[in-house]
C-alpha cells in the first residue's frame, strides 16, 4: 500500500472516530444535567451503591419494621401516612407542587423528629405501590444515619451540593428494606444554608418529584427556631409535618415556628411523646392533627 493510500485510510478512521464521538455527544444532550447528576435508572439497580442493614437497629429502637404488627406506634403512623398518600394523590383538601416532596421539622431540638421520619418512611415502604427515599437534611447535626446504626460514610447530600461528587446515586444507600434507599447528611460545612438553597438543589428537588412518581422522599430538616436552613428548605417542599413534643414544648414556640412556613404549603403536626393509660401501663405515642393546640401555654 502506498503511503498515499495509507493516508487516506487514516482519515477515513479518524473521520468514523469524531462521527461516534459526535453520535454519543447529540445522545447524552438529550438527557436533561438534573438527569445525569441523579444517575439512576428507573427499573434497574446501581451497583456501585452501598447497601447497609438497618431493620436489627430499627427493632432495637422500638421503630417500625415489616413484622411490627399492630403495635401502638405502628397503628398511629399508619394513620399519619395516610393524610400524606392522599395529598400525593391529589385526593386532599389542598393541592400543592411537589406533595411526594415531604420534610419532617421541629421547632426546637430533641422533640423526635428524626424518630418520626424514621417511623413515617418506614410505615411508607410497607405500601405496595411506593418507594422511599429518607434525605437526612439536618445538616449540621445529622441524626438518621446515627439512630440507623450506619457507620463509615463520609459522603451524602451536602458533598453532591457541593460538586464533589458527580451523581447523587453515588451517595445514595440501599438498605435492607427493599422499599427504603437513604441519603445521608454527609459531613458538615460552613455554607450549608447556601447549598440547600442552590439551584443545584432546585434541580435535584424537582428531578426527585418529577422522575420517580411511586417515590416519597422524606427529608429530616433542622429544627426551625435554631438554624436557617429549616426555614430555606421548607420553601421546597410540597408537605411539611412539624413535630411537637407533648406537655414539653411551648405553644408560643410551636407559633413562631408555624409562622416561619409558607401557609400555601400543606402543614401538619405530629404529637410526640404523648402518653396515654392502656391496660394499666402507660405508652407513648404520636399523634397526627393540623392544629397547635396541644401545644403547652
Amino acid at each position: 500500500m502506498s503511503i498515499i493510500e495509507r493516508a487516506i485510510d487514516r482519515l477515513i478512521e479518524d473521520d468514523i472516530e469524531s462521527t461516534k464521538k459526535l453520535i454519543t455527544k447529540n445522545s447524552k444532550s438529550q438527557l436533561s444535567e438534573a438527569e445525569l447528576l441523579i444517575g439512576e435508572q428507573q427499573g434497574s439497580s446501581n451497583h456501585n451503591q452501598v447497601s447497609v442493614k438497618i431493620l436489627d437497629k430499627l427493632k432495637e429502637s422500638g421503630m417500625i419494621t415489616m413484622d411490627s404488627g399492630r403495635s401502638l406506634i405502628t397503628e398511629e403512623f399508619r394513620r399519619i401516612k395516610r393524610h400524606l398518600l392522599m395529598n400525593v394523590s391529589g385526593r386532599g383538601a389542598k393541592k400543592v407542587d411537589h406533595p411526594n416532596i415531604i420534610m419532617v421539622t421541629s421547632s426546637l431540638p430533641n422533640e423526635g423528629k428524626t424518630f418520626s421520619a424514621i417511623n413515617l418512611a418506614m410505615s411508607i415502604a410497607m405500601e405496595q405501590d411506593k418507594t422511599v427515599l429518607l434525605v437526612d437534611a439536618d445538616v449540621a447535626n445529622p441524626s438518621v444515619a446515627k439512630d440507623l446504626g450506619i457507620e463509615n460514610i463520609d459522603s451524602g447530600l451536602v458533598e453532591f451540593l457541593a460538586g464533589d461528587v458527580s451523581a447523587l446515586s453515588d451517595v445514595i444507600l440501599n438498605s435492607d428494606v427493599p422499599k427504603l434507599k437513604i441519603l445521608p447528611a454527609g459531613r458538615t460545612h460552613q455554607h450549608a444554608t447556601e447549598l440547600l438553597s442552590s439551584e443545584r438543589m432546585d434541580d435535584l428537588i424537582d428531578e426527585l418529584a418529577k422522575r420517580f412518581p411511586d417515590r416519597i422522599v422524606i427529608f429530616d430538616s433542622p429544627p426551625l427556631l435554631v438554624t436557617t436552613e429549616a426555614a430555606v428548605l421548607a420553601e421546597k417542599m410540597g408537605q411539611i409535618f412539624m413535630v411537637v413534643e407533648a406537655e414539653k414544648t411551648h405553644q408560643q414556640a410551636v407559633k413562631d415556628a408555624l409562622q416561619l412556613l409558607d401557609q400555601s404549603k400543606i402543614i401538619g403536626l405530629i404529637l410526640n411523646k404523648n402518653r396515654i393509660e392502656l391496660k394499666g401501663s402507660s405508652y407513648g405515642y404520636g399523634r397526627y392533627g393540623y392544629g397547635y393546640g396541644y401545644a403547652k401555654q
